[in-house]
């Protein structure tokens, strides 16, 4: 029979499940977006700039179980996304990247868009393909699928080009995609000794990062059983519920909360689920990890990478540990007393009133607003948050309740997640409640994709946080240098945004209204209309993380380096 490639793509994409694709049509993929438009199942979204469209599918794939789907032009359409096919990359996100591509039987040379996007990509990507024949269009993107979501799952990055996604070719079949299911291999032993070290520990504890999600109703009762302490990564925070009486916050260590860091203070036995112990979640390595470490990854590369581990586990974490489970509980380990999870309640609501007792003055008290927003909203809405100063301030005040509740940049770190990935979120959840919390910051960046919440009818409140500069890095900055330097922004007029990409408003000027300020925009919401917040936050005083992670990083210069930075921070504060 005779097909275009793009016919071809769009009976492999409905194959595979794809519900929404996010991209800006261009020449090179006119015809795969006239498939597309005939599609009864698939959805092609128009965004403003494609970094917003990949957000938007790495949103899709986090919340749900569609894989989030790229159609973009060759070149600038690639580029633009990388951004976003970079924090799916590192934070471990299946996402499929379909683009143009020049003409390949062409004589010419300098065709449009014609760059290598394999060696662009390759570094932010788990594979690349390029079509070379209408035979390969489906088998590739079956296997770019199976690549993405496989092991540790990431973006895949398939090239169709023009002539071939454009014109006709022979193919013989159109052969439906069947999943390939291997069986689980646990290795038996290593997980006999781990149940017998966390049966055996004085003090055990778990950190749960994204990787452990799929386990959480036996991370819940393995806790229980050990009377355990759990913290979470930042990707992770829904990987246990924040609302559980053994859940202590991001982290552990002198950068994290009270409750962690007296939870986990004498820890002698560590079960670690799904997290690379990276940067941001160990306080710039600064967490104390106990010599028996046992860690549980998909990906072995991250074993003893930053901290050595006694016992390590390769695997699905929603394989390894029911089967741990059940090893534990073949021990019968005896009941622990209930002090920890009654000392982390005191601290957390130790925590709450010191910052309920900071004076925030005529602007909203971080505190205040995050508890407001929490009882506002059921257990199954989902938060988004950008990278920023609110980040932080989210992880320590705001309990996320449900698995894939939270999304927010991690490793990769890029601003300007936040609007993308509450439309992304919200196509994918329309029953849900979907949040986003930016930085004024950080929206300059993709706040015009509202545009498309807008077009698209989705309501869907963003609560900006205005405090005039890039506060985390501002921060920063302010302890070392005492000063601010390309951090200060100039004043940001949300209620003109709001009206420019057709979203209503409503602004928290005080902590007086964030009650109605948060109810008005969840009704405007509910009502299928896109709601910018202007918050008027104060920043000023700082968090757990920010203040640890300056003590972490500084104990880590040379002797030589540490005197000059902390000489230069007392002269200045003296000079001004």
């Amino acid at each position: 029979m005779k097909k275009t490639g793009a016919a071809l793509a769009r009976f492999a994409l409905e194959q595979l499940g794809v519900k929404y694709t996010f991209g800006i049509p261009g020449v090179h993929n006119t015809e795969l977006y006239d498939e597309l438009n005939s599609s009864e199942s698939i959805q092609p979204v128009l965004v403003t700039h494609e970094c917003g469209a990949a957000f938007m599918a790495d949103a899709v794939s986090r919340t749900s179980d569609s894989i989030g789907t790229l159609v973009i032009v060759p070149a600038a359409g690639v580029t633009h996304a990388a951004s976003g096919i970079g924090e799916a990359g590192l934070d471990g996100i299946p996402m499929l990247i379909i683009s143009g591509g020049i003409h390949s039987e062409s004589p010419y040379r300098y065709q449009l868009h014609d760059i290598d996007q394999h060696s662009l990509l390759a570094p932010i990507t788990k594979a690349t393909f390029r079509i070379a024949a209408h035979h390969e269009v489906i088998p590739t993107l079956y296997e770019a699928y199976r690549i993405a979501t496989g092991g540790e799952p990431g973006p895949v990055f398939v090239e169709l080009p023009y002539n071939i996604g454009n014109f006709l070719g022979e193919v013989d079949e159109m052969p439906r995609f069947e999943p390939i299911e291997a069986p689980a291999e646990l290795d038996m032993d290593t997980l006999r000794q781990a149940a017998k070290q966390l049966v055996e520990a004085r003090r055990p504890g778990l950190f749960l990062g994204w990787g452990s999600i799929g386990a959480q109703p036996e991370l819940i009762r393995l806790a229980e059983l050990l009377g355990a302490p759990v913290a979470t990564t930042l990707q992770g925070l829904s990987a246990f519920p924040g609302n559980h009486p053994l859940h202590t916050g991001m982290g552990f260590g002198a950068y994290a909360v009270p409750a962690a860091a007296r939870a986990f203070a004498d820890c002698d036995c560590l079960l670690a689920v799904g997290t690379r112990f990276s940067e941001i979640p160990t306080g710039s390595y600064s967490m104390p990890v106990p010599a028996a470490l046992i860690h549980v990854d998909i990906n072995p590369q991250v074993f003893n990478a930053n901290f050595p581990a006694q016992l390590c586990l390769e695997g699905d974490a929603a394989e390894i540990i029911p089967a741990l489970l059940r090893e534990v509980e073949a021990l019968q380990p005896q009941a622990r007393d209930q002090a920890v999870a009654a000392r982390i309640q005191q601290d957390k609501a130790a925590y709450r009133d010191e910052w309920f007792k900071h004076n925030s003055g005529d602007r909203v008290n971080p505190a205040r607003f995050f508890t407001e927003l929490r009882l506002q909203l059921d257990d199954e809405a989902i938060l988004v948050a950008d990278d920023g100063n609110h980040t932080f301030l989210l992880a320590e005040l705001m309990p996320i309740h449900g698995p894939r509740r939270y999304l927010s940049p991690s490793d990769f770190n890029a601003m300007g997640y936040c609007v993308p990935a509450v439309i992304g979120a919200k196509l994918a959840n329309p029953d849900a409640t979907v949040v986003g919390i930016v930085g004024d910051g950080a929206l300059r960046m993709t706040g015009l994709e509202m545009i498309t919440a807008s077009q698209l009818g989705l309501g869907v409140p963003v609560f900006v946080f205005s405090d005039g500069e890039l506060s985390q890095i501002a921060q920063a900055q302010q302890i070392p240098y005492n000063r601010k330097t390309c951090t200060v922004l100039k004043a940001l007029n949300i209620k003109a945004l709001a009206e420019a990409t057709g979203a209503a408003f409503v602004a928290i000027d005080n902590d007086a209204g964030c009650g109605e300020g948060i109810r008005q925009a969840l009704q405007l919401a509910a009502e299928g209309r896109p709601v910018f917040v202007d918050v008027r936050i104060d920043y000023s005083k700082r968090t757990r993380f920010t203040e640890g992670v300056v003590k972490a990083t500084l104990k880590r210069f040379t002797p030589r380096d540490k005197v000059r930075v902390i000489g230069r921070a007392l002269l200045r504060k003296v000079t001004g």
